[in-house]
């Protein structure tokens, strides 16, 4: 075992934390986070948007696309993972990804072959009757 001295350790600084929107979540554990802000122009002197993307370690699979997120930097977990998600500020809004991946389209053509087949059996025994 090493002996420490006698002296206390130093406090840790206060690591970096930034605010942003979650734009991506098709990877486990990993997040890509979109930080938007103003920067002057060199040349017009006018402010432009710019936009910083991390990728950000999300241990849980917590956070989803339109999730603002409070991520905070951290030793490397990959080649371009070096921040990890603190806190979920406030959650976006639930997308239905059905839409996006034909989904829906196959469940709509299931419902009107089902109801094709009601309309169906409902008109024959009124038809047999007659």
């Amino acid at each position: 075992m090493t002996e420490h001295s006698g002296a206390p350790a130093a406090p840790r600084k206060r690591r970096p934390r930034l605010i942003g929107m979650v734009t991506s979540d098709n990877v486990t554990k990993t997040r890509k986070v979109v930080f938007e802000y103003l920067a002057r122009h060199p040349k017009y002197n006018k402010y432009v948007k710019r936009q910083t993307v991390l990728h950000v370690h999300d241990e849980k699979n917590e956070s989803h696309v339109g999730d603002h997120v409070e991520v905070m930097q951290c030793r490397p977990l990959s080649k371009t993972k070096t921040y990890r998600l603190v806190r979920i500020v406030t959650r976006g809004p639930q997308v239905d990804l059905s839409v996006i991946t034909g989904e829906a389209s196959r469940m709509f053509e299931k419902q009107k072959a089902e109801h094709a087949a009601r309309n169906a059996a409902a008109t024959e025994p009124a038809a047999a009757g007659a």
